[in-house]
């Protein structure tokens, strides 16, 4: 009777020292999941120098997502391009050494097609336009990219191309007695030029001042801010003011980042990110515009081109357009956009 009662007393001995052993080691094990699910870092690219209004609404951005997330979510930037290129980019966030971007039109294409189609020149003609365009667009795009592996945080519009020439350029006869610089970026747009019958030169950002000089290109289609920075002004001493397609970008996400955050927080970081972009887009018509005018301040003529002008080159898209929807836009987007533009050009 003695040895059960040992035997029973040795067993709750037994018992009472696995108990604290189990609980140390949980206490180990627990520490550490909480620990590293209480520091997320994003690391983010972005083309666009830290100088710039871009670069400052991005360090605003992560400061908001300190804020709001207490710390827990960590928007690391790296600004002017140190990433690499567009392609590169998209390459780390797919293999997660980056888990954030700054895309523009032309990156967000890389992710699916259908995007490029939005830039489709002289097509979408004024801001007015744009928005009607993305507010209705924007979520049936947003799916296409979220379904690629990534997470649209937000659109933000960078500007209007524009057409910087040697000599004046008021109709598309003008521009075909010149040789046009563009972007091996952006090979889209160098295929619709292409299409449309003018003579073209693949040219990198930035060698752009070189090719002009040397008489390579008498002229390119770029941004205001861009050809103001660069100081190509000072040889393309002409714009024309029509707008040739609007240049967009957005910053994305990639899923595994998106997941890992939160859902208490997803919301509220959206949202802030959404305010900032929509300051970009304020800031931007306004640098535009400033833009613009220093430039004629040291020379550039703005050439008016009037409604009969513009015909021209709006009729030169169109009979092009059959044979790019076959090659290079989305005919299903194309159609979709085409019907918004009717609408609201007819109110």
């Amino acid at each position: 009777m003695k040895s059960v009662k040992r035997i029973k007393s040795m067993k709750k001995i037994k018992k009472i020292k696995i108990l604290p052993f189990m609980l140390v080691i949980a206490a180990l094990l627990v520490p550490e999941r909480a620990f590293a699910q209480r520091k997320i870092t994003v690391k983010l690219a972005s083309p666009v120098p830290e100088n710039t209004f871009w670069g400052a609404a991005l360090n605003r951005m992560s400061n908001e997502w300190d804020k709001i997330s207490g710390g827990t979510v960590e928007l690391k930037i790296y600004h002017g391009g140190v990433a690499g290129s567009e392609d590169d980019v998209l390459r780390k966030l797919r293999m997660n050494q980056l888990q954030g971007a700054v895309l523009t039109s032309f990156g967000l294409n890389l992710i699916t097609p259908e995007i490029i189609t939005l830039s489709a020149p002289f097509f979408i003609r004024d801001d007015g336009e744009l928005a009607a365009v993305l507010t209705s667009l924007k979520p049936e795009l947003e799916a296409k990219i979220n379904e690629k592996g990534f997470y649209t945080l937000t659109w933000a519009k960078s500007g209007w191309v524009k057409l910087f020439s040697k000599t004046p350029v008021f109709v598309p006869a003008d521009l075909k007695r010149q040789t046009v610089g563009t972007s091996p970026e952006a090979p889209e747009l160098a295929q619709v030029f292409k299409s449309m019958g003018y003579r073209l030169v693949p040219v990198n950002n930035a060698d752009v001042l070189v090719s002009l000089n040397s008489g390579m290109v008498d002229a390119v289609y770029q941004s205001p801010v861009f050809v103001g920075g660069m100081q190509l002004f000072g040889i393309t001493k002409h714009m024309a003011s029509i707008n040739i397609a609007p240049f967009m970008g957005g910053i994305v996400l990639n899923q595994q980042a998106w997941q890992r955050i939160p859902d208490a927080y997803k919301g509220p970081l959206t949202a802030a990110s959404q305010r900032i972009a929509a300051d970009i887009d304020r800031s931007i018509s306004r640098l535009e515009t400033d833009a613009v005018r220093t430039m004629a301040s040291y020379g550039l003529t703005v050439n008016q081109i009037s409604e009969e002008q513009a015909a021209l080159w709006y009729s030169d898209m169109e009979k092009a357009m059959p044979s790019l929807l076959r090659t290079t836009f989305d005919q299903n987007i194309y159609r979709k956009i085409e019907a918004i533009l009717k609408a609201y050009r007819s109110k």
